[in-house]
């Protein structure tokens, strides 16, 4: 068996690496065990085509902590309620993110606004971006048909773009080549107020030998958009059969025992990120440590990155794309996505998807 990140379906599926876990799915009824999002993109391949090839089995997606000291601090609830008009708290939206992150950015005192993804060698900057685009009402494009102009970049997908290159401007200093490393570090080294990473980096951050801010810290779930869409870039894995394995029969019997209710709870207890809509739900699963109820929240709003088999030359396309408008101001946000959509057209035109 195989742990393979929800990208790899395309590929692994087409080449024939993976057993096709569609009678498997349906016999089990796994799409309602499942949360809908993780059935979705962990598990079927292509796009609403009803064929599975994998189990949702570790959880995860990009979340936020914050320093919760400074946000409950008399004076900063005063001053921020003064000059932006409504209280200090975990943000709701973008605006109330973008707000707090300049409010807190004060590089005289060695504080800074928020931590974000802009790392370029892999996802973690498309998985940052993400969070914006999903949430502002954009799309990278139809997953069916794979159309891409007028969706990656619409006006919805401009205004995101815009805001994330915003955010970019109130990180600290050196931030433009960060991941979870550098995000986590934003918290424990105290340089910033806000900052994104996976929930899978969050356990680091409630450990006192780790993170002297511990007692500090509290995490909250993406925030919506302008027009209330509220999505979180996907993260985490699926758990896949190979198709050339001997021992298929007894994989076949690890996914039904993995997939009971009394071991995704187990599993939740143990510390394991669960994909069980079940557990996810329960008062006990979301009350457990600080971050599952942001957890819980995103779990059923995640949305991913293209999972055809070329999805490492699209992701390549979009970081040599985005990366220079983001951290060094290269071109407009508009002329950015412009120049994305006619790439990803072309490479789904050279690999004959669409029309």
């Amino acid at each position: 068996m195989i742990v393979g990140d929800s990208q790899w379906l395309g590929a692994a599926s087409e080449a024939g690496h993976y057993v096709d876990l569609t009678q498997f799915f349906n016999d089990n009824k796994v799409g309602e065990i499942m949360a809908p999002a993780t059935v979705k993109y962990y598990a079927e391949y292509p796009g609403n085509s009803g064929k599975y090839w994998a189990i949702p089995a570790e959880g995860d997606a990009v979340g936020w902590s914050y320093r919760k000291d400074w946000f409950e601090d008399p004076t900063e609830m005063a001053n921020f309620k003064a000059k932006y008009g409504y209280d200090l708290a975990p943000p709701k939206t973008w605006k109330e993110l973008r707000d707090i992150a300049e409010f807190f950015h004060r590089p005289d005192q060695n504080r800074y606004g928020i931590a974000i993804y802009t790392d370029n060698s892999y996802d973690a900057m498309a998985m940052g971006f993400e969070n914006a685009l999903f949430s502002f009402g954009g799309d990278l494009g139809n997953m069916e048909t794979y159309e891409v102009e007028g969706y990656i970049n619409s006006d919805k997908a401009v205004a995101a773009l815009e805001a994330y290159r915003e955010l970019y401007g109130f990180t600290p200093p050196g931030w433009a080549k960060t991941f979870f490393v550098e995000d986590n570090q934003a918290i424990t080294e105290g340089l910033a107020a806000m900052s994104m990473n996976y929930f899978a980096f969050f356990p680091a951050l409630l450990n006192e030998s780790t993170n002297p801010h511990a007692a500090n810290t509290g995490f909250f779930a993406n925030p919506a958009g302008p027009s209330g869409d509220r999505y979180a870039a996907l993260g985490g894995q699926g758990i896949s059969i190979v198709s050339y394995s001997t021992k298929q029969e007894e994989s076949f019997k690890f996914l039904q025992w993995f997939i009971k209710d009394e071991t995704q709870k187990r599993w939740a207890e143990l510390g394991g990120y669960t994909a069980s809509a079940k557990v996810l739900e329960s008062e006990e699963f979301r009350n457990a440590t600080p971050y599952n109820e942001a957890f819980y929240q995103t779990m059923f709003i995640v949305k991913d990155f293209w999972a055809v088999p070329e999805f490492a030359e699209l992701l390549g396309q979009l970081n040599n794309r985005i990366y220079p408008h983001i951290v060094g101001g290269e071109g407009t946000a508009k002329e950015t996505l412009d120049a994305l959509a006619a790439d990803w057209k072309a490479t789904f035109a050279k690999y004959g998807r669409g029309k």
